[in-house]
């Protein structure tokens, strides 16, 4: 994705956010901000910029807060049971809303897809979230076109991802998009991410 500004990853966390929602795309995206010549900037940020107590108990201190994060190319909504919450907070969405009027990129991981679509980021377009929750999907916008099977969805200016580990496919993609599938491989290899599940 050219870019005349730097380019800003931010990873959104909340109070009962899914660990590996945020940490997996996080992990991916500073791997590959550490060998990028395209040096992004990668940063987590809450709403009010305090830590957060993750869904099974793990805390986060983001760098910042929503008001200071800046201008981002992309944005990393994830999942969990805090977005049932969120869903109904119109703050929240609100928020959402004037994120995505100004962020190139709105990207979601799991149950984050919830959010977008109580927004209304999702009408009429293609998108997955955890399989747990593909029906809650297509309640939130009956008119989503839910993928029932992809790891994640690319619609251009939105991304989705299907539940926690798919985060990680979906952040090897975004360093594929945003530089290289070369750029991306590296990264692959370096996390040592080749899935091959021993059960």
């Amino acid at each position: 994705m050219p870019t005349s500004s730097p380019l800003r990853v931010g990873l959104l966390v909340f109070d009962d956010v899914e660990e590996l929602d945020v940490v997996g795309p996080w992990e991916v995206l500073a791997a590959w901000a550490r060998h990028s010549p395209l040096r992004p900037d990668v940063l987590t940020f809450s709403a009010d910029g305090a830590g957060v107590r993750c869904a099974k108990g793990l805390r986060l201190v983001p760098d910042t807060s929503a008001e200071d994060v800046g201008p981002l190319t992309v944005l990393v909504h994830p999942g969990g049971p805090g977005t049932r919450a969120l869903m109904a907070d119109e703050q929240h969405l609100a928020w959402v809303r004037a994120m995505r009027a100004r962020t190139p990129l709105m990207t979601s991981v799991c149950t984050g897809a919830l959010v977008y679509a109580a927004a209304g980021l999702l009408t009429a377009r293609p998108a997955t979230t955890h399989h747990a929750s593909l029906d809650a999907l297509a309640t939130a916008d009956p008119t989503v076109l839910v993928d029932v099977d992809a790891r994640y969805v690319d619609d251009g200016d939105v991304v989705t991802s299907a539940g926690v580990s798919a985060g990680i496919d979906m952040a090897l993609h975004l360093v594929a998009r945003l530089e290289s599938r070369d750029a991306a491989r590296g990264v692959r290899r370096g996390i040592q991410y080749d899935p091959a599940p021993p059960v």
